[in-house]
């Protein structure tokens, strides 16, 4: 059931659609002191369990620089607690031919965890609710305009009036269907079996593991709870999404695949799901943006939706609540398009070619396949790469030219003078990374190296390098500093309410 009359009429920024995306964002909104309101179409007695179940190394440190309001323990962050929800798993395998090794990630989290997405929607609601943010489920947007100052929404037989609005909505965005704006691509996979069971003999290890035959594939991977999500395609079988699904489905090909059905019984959930390829071609029109599965969707190779989508979040909400507070410089809120639109392309490209090289049937791509698994298994800085950017750790923004190396790259969670990095980030504003002594600077924290670094980092709020020089004289730094500081932090900010 749902209580409309709870929407306010008016908030500064209105999230449509209350998936991971969307709570990520109004998580960090809500704790920038930002009045921001979510409302989902779904009522909140319908099921949440879904598709997604990995959370890649980039995300958990995303979610490691976020901590919980109502939490006590100030060194536990959201990556903390959605760990102990989940299972580890060390490897992951590319074209059911090569595996990539997670454990030597550059990462406090050097594994790919397998959750159920129910989890994650779990952690961030807790977060952004204790920071005060309003969601509403069973609220449905049906119409929305906007002008210089503001956008207008309608919410069932409510008007609301909000700063911005953001689209997080899903693959059938109704924010995206009002502004008009096309979703181009194509149907990767008609129809994908999923079912969440129980298993008598499963597989042993950290598993997520994938076989095929012919043109047949299907995954095991496990929660770490005594429950398994597997996954099977049948591209000779290619039913619609909504024919009926049994479990004896399922098995039949995973038993062509893995050779066992591993005894699993007991399913909770079954369905089948369709797999496109779509991007949006801009993710801002004026003062709505979108961003998650609103915005771009892609194969399930990889498991890279859900997380893309959370990184879109990290990204967007520390620059809508600088525009909230009046404190972001001029030309900020585009640089969400411009930093996240290649990445959503990039994902829809690898994991598309991951897909098709693992279902591939003809003698053509079968030969392609096997260069590629050559290549990514045996050239160790590719399979480097290829690890790096499944995972989102070699996720990079473009920097000017002339630029430090580390301008625009992720910083790991560097050790900081009585803290760490991700820990420093949890106030959610800039972090100039200097050697000792350094003196203060307005509208930023500044930390000190711990190892006795010389050189100086301005880590924007979402862990990305907005400024790096290894310059040492403090009158040249501050010179150097300066319009830096003028061109991403803007106006001092505002307190946090």
């Amino acid at each position: 059931m749902s209580d409309i009359s709870v929407v306010p009429a008016t908030t500064d920024v209105l999230v449509v659609g209350a998936g991971p995306t969307g709570l990520l964002l109004a998580g960090d909104l809500a704790a920038a002191g930002v009045a921001v309101t979510v409302v989902e179409r779904r009522a909140s007695t319908e099921s949440n369990l879904s598709r997604a179940f990995t959370v890649h190394a980039r995300t958990l440190e995303q979610l490691d620089a976020r901590g919980l309001a109502d939490e006590p323990d100030a060194a536990r962050g959201l990556a903390d607690e959605l760990v102990a929800a989940g299972g580890a798993i060390g490897n992951l395998q590319l074209f059911l031919a090569v595996d990539l090794d997670l454990t030597r990630l550059p990462s406090r989290f050097p594994y790919l965890l397998a959750v159920p997405q129910y989890e994650v929607e779990r952690v961030l609601r807790r977060r952004a609710e204790a920071a005060g943010a309003t969601i509403v489920a069973g609220a449905e947007l049906t119409a929305l305009r906007q002008d210089a100052d503001g956008v207008t929404a309608t919410i069932g037989d409510r008007t609301v009036r909000a700063g911005y609005l953001v689209g997080t909505d899903g693959h059938r965005s109704a924010v995206r269907r009002l502004l008009g704006l096309p979703f181009p691509g194509d149907t990767a996979v008609k129809s994908i079996m999923l079912a969440d069971v129980r298993m008598t003999a499963p597989p042993t290890g950290d598993v997520l593991l994938a076989k095929g035959a012919g043109k047949a594939l299907a995954l095991v991977a496990t929660f770490g709870d005594g429950w398994y999500r597997v996954m099977g395609l049948d591209k000779g079988r290619d039913l619609p999404t909504d024919a009926p699904i049994t479990l004896d489905d399922v098995r039949d090909v995973l038993v062509r695949t893995h050779g066992t059905d591993y005894g699993m019984h007991d399913a909770r959930w079954l369905s089948r799901f369709g797999s496109d390829e779509r991007q949006v071609p801009t993710y801002r029109v004026g003062r709505v943006f979108l961003a998650g599965d609103a915005a771009h969707v892609h194969t399930p190779a990889g498991g890279q939706g859900m997380n893309t989508g959370l990184q879109d979040a990290a990204n967007l909400s520390w620059k809508l609540a600088a525009a909230v507070r009046g404190t972001a410089p001029a030309g900020l809120l585009d640089t969400y398009q411009a930093e996240r639109w290649p990445v959503g392309r990039a994902v829809l490209r690898s994991s598309g070619t991951m897909m098709r090289l693992a279902v591939a049937a003809n003698p053509a791509r079968r030969a392609v396949r096997r260069i590629a698994a050559a290549v990514v298994g045996r050239v160790a800085p590719v399979n480097r790469r290829v690890r790096d950017q499944i995972t989102g750790i070699g996720i990079a923004y473009p920097a000017p030219r002339g630029a430090h190396p580390l301008t625009g790259r992720r910083v790991g969670d560097v050790p900081l003078a009585g803290t760490r990095l991700y820990e420093a980030l949890r106030e959610r504003r800039f972090v100039l990374v200097t050697p000792a002594g350094a003196a203060p600077v307005a509208g930023v924290r500044v930390a000190h190296w711990a190892d006795g670094r010389r050189d100086t980092l301005l880590v924007r709020p979402d862990g990305y390098v907005a400024f790096a020089t290894d310059e040492t004289d403090p009158a040249r730094l501050a010179a150097a500093l300066a319009p830096e500081l003028a061109r991403w932090v803007g106006a001092a900010p505002a307190p946090v309410a």
